[in-house]
């Protein structure tokens, strides 16, 4: 059913990575700048991700000896240094997830650049590392973002959702590598509930969203794709939550075949098929419409 599965290392089905967006309060500062301070029960909510999930998430990955994969904003990572920088000396990677989540489709070409800008520099300052990768907050990819991310050098994104496999973006400047996910493999839609951030939908149990999750990951393993969660810290790495993922990490090692990495190495691993001419990836064509003005 996927017509061009990629060669997996070592004989692999498919490729995992964990990607949590370690969002903080940063979403509270963008939706309620004047307000934030005084919005306690949600802020202790968001706080909860740096403050509690992250330890929690990183003492399963030692577990099983895994390397994975975060997305800060900048405005997190200098909030929190602690909580990056455990990250970093477990071996996983952080990218970019914005300055302070704000909406590049959204924004001027100026502030764009801006933002990424700042956002990519507060990171590498935290993490000693450069990010390899970007994903934009709340998949606001704009017409702007994949030439801008290739100027900066980021080497992939994990925004948008064309494919169940990579695929490369066409730009005037280049070819950007997409690492695709899609709003199935997110935690919001299962467990967001906040008044202040203005999403109230029925939060469902951990087994319940596991059930969707876990026929995604046998759907690709069947068909040779890659499984991408889309999740916070401060919502699967509840505990209840994060205890089943803890053992359908298991159950995923057990099953076998399985390749679970950080983004960047499966970004780089798919660069290197191309190269060799092993894996040929079906191209998009992004068209930058005229300069705004500023």
């Amino acid at each position: 059913m996927i017509r061009n599965p990629v060669p997996w290392p070592n004989d692999a089905r498919c490729a995992v990575s964990f990607t949590l967006d370690m969002d903080a309060e940063s979403i509270l500062q963008l939706a309620h700048p004047r307000r934030a301070h005084a919005m306690v029960s949600t802020a202790s909510m968001l706080r909860y991700g740096p403050e509690v999930a992250v330890p929690r998430i990183l003492e399963t990955y030692r577990h099983y000896g895994i390397r994975q994969t975060f997305f800060v904003p900048g405005w997190c990572a200098e909030r929190y240094p602690q909580a990056v920088e455990a990250m970093i000396r477990d071996g996983h990677e952080v990218s970019a997830h914005g300055y302070l989540h704000e909406h590049p489709n959204e924004l001027s070409d100026h502030e764009e650049r801006h933002w990424l800008m700042r956002s990519l520099i507060a990171l590498q300052t935290v993490t000693g590392e450069k990010p390899a990768g970007w994903r934009a907050p709340l998949y606001n990819f704009s017409h702007r973002s994949a030439e801008l991310l290739l100027e900066m050098g980021v080497t992939y994104d994990a925004s948008l959702m064309g494919d169940d496999v990579p695929y490369l973006l066409q730009t005037a400047r280049g070819e950007l590598l997409e690492l695709p996910s899609h709003w199935g493999m997110d935690d919001w839609p299962p467990f967001m509930h906040s008044i202040d951030l203005d999403f109230q939908m029925p939060v469902q149990s951990a087994t319940t969203a596991w059930e969707g999750w876990w026929q995604e990951f046998e759907a690709m393993w069947e068909y040779g794709g890659m499984w991408i969660p889309v999740w916070h810290p401060f919502l699967s790495g509840r505990l209840a939550r994060w205890r089943m993922t803890h053992e359908m990490i298991g159950r995923m090692l057990q099953r076998g075949r399985v390749w679970l990495a950080p983004m960047r190495d499966i970004a780089a691993h798919v660069r290197r098929c191309i190269a060799a001419g092993s894996w040929l990836p079906r191209v998009e064509r992004h068209a930058r419409p005229p300069a705004e003005e500023h």
